[in-house]
């Protein structure tokens, strides 16, 4: 509907009311006007009534205009308040028993929600700069221009600068570009201006505004590097000085009881026994500590991987093939190749064979390997029918052994080969039956 003077523009939705309600009355009014003519009124009773019938008409369609109109703008306002971020608005006949009382009331509760969810968005917010504040880890937030839009005070420390000195500066400025380039995570030695170290570096993207930016963190791993290192030394020092010395006390008691039986005058009738004996006994030793030696030294110096193309089925048959103690039945998987140094792989197998095989003697049961692939990975387990392990947990610390003869290296050289392959090594106890099962994940 359009209005005198509109000349074919589309009139506003309140024109559009006003004239929609003066059309209504408009055969109301003309017809009364007919009537009061055809009744024969005299003039001055005619322009009374119909000024008063127009004025009714007129304040009819304004009336109902308003009626129209005021509720559109009032919740036109709310919703114009709520865009701005001003949740403290209520529109005013919010009820739910008729179509307008309705929408308001949509609108109020709108207005609590989005007041609730702003509430907790800023709780969140605060809660998270507080943690990344007390937090000993680095952060810096890179935008897509590589500008620096975010540093806690870890980062502040460790640039030595505070935030309002770092914001806007590029990651070359700060010194902090070849944090943004290279693998992830990898450690680092680095010096900054606030603190140096060993820094482990984590890189992500991230979006904000709709913008991409860029996450990093930097954590000192110096410290806990440093302790790891003192814990590794103290044990170390303790495994070998339980080891040297097992074999010096015994070496140190015969030699002096060999000495004592030489100073003796007359000698003693069976001096040759005795000698031929006590040097046997200080040989064994000798040899004993010479492989404990031998055995560290391996775990020690164990080359980096040279990977090649493996085909995991005919490996695991022909480690199998190699136990001739007890026959290992080969549960066959689907074809399968892998990258892997081939020699370094046949000593990690040949070991969980090995112990495979002592545990099932123990018991007279048997022993299964085989292997399956998915996920990008390939597992190649062994299976045993033994008595089970009672200290899992020190399986894999160096020199750790259960049996009467082992040096405690075999597991540990398994998975530092393991890992250097980028796999990893479990060995625990089977839940449905007796006996153990090792398993070694590697990359396809």
């Amino acid at each position: 509907m359009t209005g005198p003077g509109s000349r074919g523009r589309r009139a506003s939705h309140e024109s559009q009311v006003l004239w929609l309600a003066l059309l209504t009355g408009l055969p109301g009014a003309l017809l009364s006007v007919v009537l009061m003519v055809a009744g024969g009124y005299d003039a001055r009773t005619t322009w009374t009534l119909g000024l008063l019938l127009a004025a009714a008409w007129l304040g009819g369609a304004f009336t109902l205009h308003e009626r129209v109109v005021r509720p559109l703008q009032t919740l036109s306002n709310l919703l114009a308040a709520l865009r701005e971020g001003d949740f403290s608005m209520r529109a005013r006949g919010a009820r739910s028993d008729d179509a307008l009382g309705l929408a308001l009331l949509e609108a109020n509760t709108l207005g609590e929600t989005l007041r609730g969810q702003r509430i907790g968005a800023m709780e969140a917010t605060a809660l998270l700069r507080k943690v990344m504040d007390e937090i000993e880890v680095a952060v810096f937030a890179f935008d897509e221009d590589g500008r620096l839009r975010l540093a806690n005070r870890a980062g502040e420390r460790l640039l030595d600068r505070p935030a309002g000195r770092l914001i806007g500066f590029t990651a070359v400025e700060l010194g902090l570009e070849p944090f943004l380039e290279g693998e992830t995570p990898r450690t680092e030695e680095h010096a900054f201006a606030g603190a140096s170290g060993r820094w482990e570096v984590r890189r992500g993207p991230f979006r904000q505004g709709g913008l991409p930016h860029r996450l990093l963190v930097l954590a000192d791993v110096s410290r806990a590097l440093r302790e790891e290192e003192r814990q590794a030394w103290k044990r170390l020092i303790r495994v070998l000085g339980h080891e040297i010395n097992n074999s010096l006390a015994p070496i140190q008691s015969i030699a002096g009881t060999l000495l004592g039986l030489l100073d003796h005058d007359p000698r003693p009738a069976d001096l040759d026994d005795d000698l031929r004996g006590g040097l046997g006994v200080i040989g064994a030793r000798a040899q004993a500590l010479s492989r404990f030696m031998s055995s560290y030294a391996r775990l020690a110096r164990l080359p980096a991987p040279t990977p090649e193309p493996m085909d995991v089925g005919a490996w695991v048959r022909r480690t199998a093939g190699l136990e001739t103690r007890l026959p290992v039945r080969v549960v066959p998987g689907p074809p399968v190749t892998v990258e892997a140094d081939g020699d370094q792989l046949d000593q990690l197998l040949i070991n969980l064979v090995r112990n495979g095989v002592d545990a099932a003697l123990e018991t007279g049961g048997g022993v299964r390997a085989g292997w399956s692939a998915g996920d990008g990975q390939v597992e190649v387990w062994v299976e045993d029918d033994g008595p089970g392990i009672a200290a899992t947990a020190n399986l894999f610390v160096p020199f750790f052994t259960t049996k009467p003869r082992g040096t405690g290296i075999g597991l540990a050289l398994s998975r530092q080969i393991a890992e250097a392959h980028g796999g990893t090594l479990t060995l625990q106890n089977r839940e449905s039956a007796a006996g153990c099962v090792a398993r070694l994940t590697l990359p396809r």
